[in-house]
């Protein structure tokens, strides 16, 4: 029976169809994006809040920043960063006026930015009415600023598709699959719908590969006018961002590469190699420079360094120590979830099965290349030679862009798969050939799967994570566990406590109370006050604390109107280090974090005193000859020393008194180094107050005499200053070598952390 062929009707619709689809893609893509750039609140975006001052004030003919660590502005480390994208932008927009824009800039003094929590707070900002339709002034520029980035972001899009038909000539499924991915990966439409100028530099690094790919592929030299194009995309993608100068020397590769695959009978002779490629490489070269070279002349006179980077981690901040191998990978979980979708100032996070089921995803692609990486090594499939030097370009590609990123994220804080995005082009075509290896229809399959994840975001993650609480119903008021009575938790006459639930009475050190407010306001605010919960214990020490604007944050009280009633919920951790068994209050109240003025109760009293909760003690430790270790944990010092447990004489003591601390140290392996003990009492600013420093057992018990296994009882007596004044101050400890090289902690699994001491229970100063 012969095969089944289409109908001369249905074979041009067919063909129709899939000249349609590249345009269908973009248009969704533009669609979605234009989607999340409306519904996301202004500045909820990695570091949008710092990106738009750039553009502003390049908007306002101010020029480039100069950076100052001691005064860095609104646009913080970005002023660090290379140009074009913010002036681009600020050429759309120097037309709207956006001198309101420290009103609409409204900063969450408290908010938990770049950490998950379970009780929110994660809000960047305070949004008012003047985010809403119709848009003026600054919420006008940001919104028309994440539009045309949408715009700018469908060009990676294309330059994908491009790019993947050179890379599989004859696979427009696969290509268009490669640009589905792109276009519907979650976080790269979040990132593309916002104020940010890695969507200029990763579309023009998609472009420059696209170009390359067409050099190593053409069945002639490109022509000059293609030297002066990709020299313009190289300079605009380095003065869109530094990491995009990796692709500088690809970019002669490819252009070697090309000219040696179109020598007859093999390679040249070098002399008339050189001669063919010097012309291309000065002028791509020089085109580069002249549009980007200024920029790095710039920073070398400025900051003595030609990429600026000094000043930028100046500004941001550098990890105490950097990071090793192994504690990037202890950060792979959160690198993984930014590469995917994790929203806000990387705080909002997808639901935990999805993070589960595109690893899945990317793990049946890396299967699937491993599949064909095999077949090509026994001969069963054949790659051309051309294929082969565009797979080893997009490939080195990925390299450098990873190597720079772990570098980057060694020195500071930056391990977000994000990152990578300018060269997402080149995962997801991995991620469609890898598919498509295991069956043909599975990329199609999953790019829809994606499509829906990423339409759905925007209503269902996003959305409700910064909607503010519901006004509570006439059920609600009357179904309080706990009401309070009229007039007893009027706070300043301006916010009333109508009642608390608190879900448990006790808590271990490590683990959470959770506790529900239920409020009212009772007039028109001036003042925007914060609400502290604290568990305080019998010492009057505050062992755990939250601070924060009512709502989970989302609500400032002179936007409050009177009448208005919410529920507040608090998940409040107490500390690894907590001292424990003790009997302890939970207590609220409010105060202006301006003025640190707080607002009393009817009494007078600053704070009132909801419940008692207990802290308990973990199970007690034993030693031979120490018997039981107070307050047992374990905080690891570079797998050599571990600190068991400790003790205090006393948890409130007076300028001038000395405060007795007894530590347990365990020997994790015979140590090779003296190292000298510090405990110290610090303030706020690292303010010290009091500390001792010391061998072990006043030099009775060096480090270098103990054996794997050892506990050895330490004690330390901490004069507190006599001008100490009153208040609530930690406890730290830790170790250094004779060059002052303090040991590293290491986490639970044993990779290293940026933190080089310990916590331990916070000690109170009385008059």
């Amino acid at each position: 029976m012969p095969p089944a062929t289409a109908s001369p009707a249905a074979r041009p619709l067919a063909d129709r169809l899939r000249c349609l689809a590249l345009p269908l893609l973009l248009a969704a893509f533009i669609l979605l994006g234009t989607v999340y750039a409306v519904v996301t609140p202004l500045f909820e975006v990695s570091d949008e809040l710092w990106h738009y001052p750039m553009v502003k004030t390049l908007a306002d003919g101010q020029g480039l920043p100069v950076q100052d660590p001691a005064n860095p502005g609104p646009w913080r480390q970005e002023g660090s960063q290379p140009p074009l994208y913010y002036a681009v932008m600020a050429l759309a927009t120097s037309w709207i006026d956006t001198s309101d824009m420290a009103a609409v800039r409204w900063v969450n003094p408290h908010a938990d930015n770049g950490l998950i929590t379970a009780d929110g707070n994660n809000n960047i900002l305070i949004h008012t009415a003047r985010e809403q339709w119709p848009w003026t002034g600054t919420v006008l520029a940001v919104r028309l600023i994440r539009i045309l980035s949408v715009l700018l972001a469908a060009g990676t899009v294309y330059c994908t598709y491009r790019l993947a038909l050179e890379a599989l000539p004859g696979r427009g499924d696969l290509a268009l699959a490669a640009a589905g991915f792109v276009a519907f990966t979650p976080m790269f439409v979040f990132i593309s719908a916002s104020v940010n100028n890695d969507t200029l530099a990763i579309t023009l690094s998609t472009a420059t590969l696209w170009l390359m790919a067409r050099w190593v592929c053409a069945a002639a030299p490109p022509r000059p006018s293609a030297w002066v194009v990709m020299g313009a995309l190289l300079g605009g993608a380095a003065l869109s961002k530094s990491s995009a100068l990796g692709l500088w020397p690809l970019a002669a590769l490819a252009l070697v590469a090309g000219e040696l695959l179109r020598a007859p009978g093999g390679l040249r002779a070098w002399r008339a190699l050189v001669r063919a490629l010097l012309l291309p490489v000065l002028v791509m070269y020089a085109v580069a420079l002249a549009l980007s070279g200024w920029w790095f002349v710039r920073n070398f006179q400025l900051y003595g360094d030609w990429l600026g980077w000094n000043a930028f981690l100046a500004v941001v901040g550098a990890r105490p120590h950097p990071a090793t191998l192994l504690q990037l990978w202890g950060e792979r979980v959160g690198f993984v979830q930014a590469y995917w979708g994790l929203f806000g100032g990387v705080s909002v996070p997808l639901p935990g099965w999805v993070y589960t089921a595109l690893t899945l995803l990317a793990g049946a692609a890396l299967l699937g290349l491993i599949i064909a990486a095999v077949s090509l090594s026994r001969g069963q499939r054949a790659i051309d030679q051309r294929g082969a030097v565009v797979w080893g370009l997009l490939l080195a590609h990925l390299s450098l862009v990873m190597v720079g990123l772990l570098r980057w994220t060694s020195l500071t804080w930056a391990s977000q798969g994000r990152l990578v995005f300018p060269a997402i082009a080149v995962v997801s075509l991995l991620l469609a050939a890898g598919l498509a290896r295991l069956w043909r229809g599975l990329p199609a399959l999953a790019v829809a799967a994606l499509a829906l994840l990423t339409a759905m975001v925007p209503f269902t993650v996003i959305a409700p994570h910064y909607a503010p609480p519901p006004p509570l119903t006439a059920g609600a008021l009357s179904a309080i566990p706990h009401p309070l009575s009229a007039g007893t938790a009027d706070f300043g006459g301006e916010l009333r406590l109508l009642g608390y639930d608190v879900a448990a009475d006790a808590a271990q050190p490590g683990q959470v109370l959770r506790l529900t407010l239920y409020w009212q306001s009772l007039i028109a605010m001036d003042r925007n006050w914060s609400i502290f919960v604290h568990v305080v214990d019998d010492a009057g020490v505050i062992l755990a604390q939250r601070d924060r604007y009512p709502g989970q944050g989302a609500l400032a009280t002179t936007l409050l109107p009177p009448g208005a009633t919410w529920a507040d919920a608090y998940v409040i951790p107490i500390p690894e280090a907590a001292y424990a068994p003790v009997s302890a209050t939970l207590q609220v109240g409010l105060y202006d974090l301006a003025d640190g003025a707080r607002a009393p109760l009817a009494d007078g009293a600053e704070a009132l005193v909801l419940a008692p909760v207990s802290v308990l003690a973990r199970p007690l430790v034993t030693v031979a000859g120490l018997g039981p270790i107070p307050n047992p944990f374990g905080h690891n010092f570079a797998n050599q020393i571990e600190l068991v447990g400790y003790d205090l004489d006393r948890r409130s003591l007076r300028p001038g008194e000395t405060l007795r601390v007894t530590l347990f140290w365990r020997a994790l392996r015979p140590v090779a180094v003296n190292y000298s003990v510090f405990v110290h009492v610090r303030g706020l600013g690292e303010t010290l107050w009091g500390g001792q420093d010391g061998w072990p057992q006043q030099g009775d018990a060096p480090t270098s005499t103990w054996r794997a296994g050892d506990v050895i009882r330490d004690i330390y007596a901490v004069i507190v200053k006599p001008d100490t004044p009153p208040g609530q101050y930690d406890v730290e400890v830790g170790l250094y070598d004779a060059a002052g090289v303090r040991l590293q902690a290491l986490a639970d699994d044993g990779r290293p952390t940026d933190l080089d001491f310990v916590y331990l229970s916070r000690v109170r100063v009385t008059p």
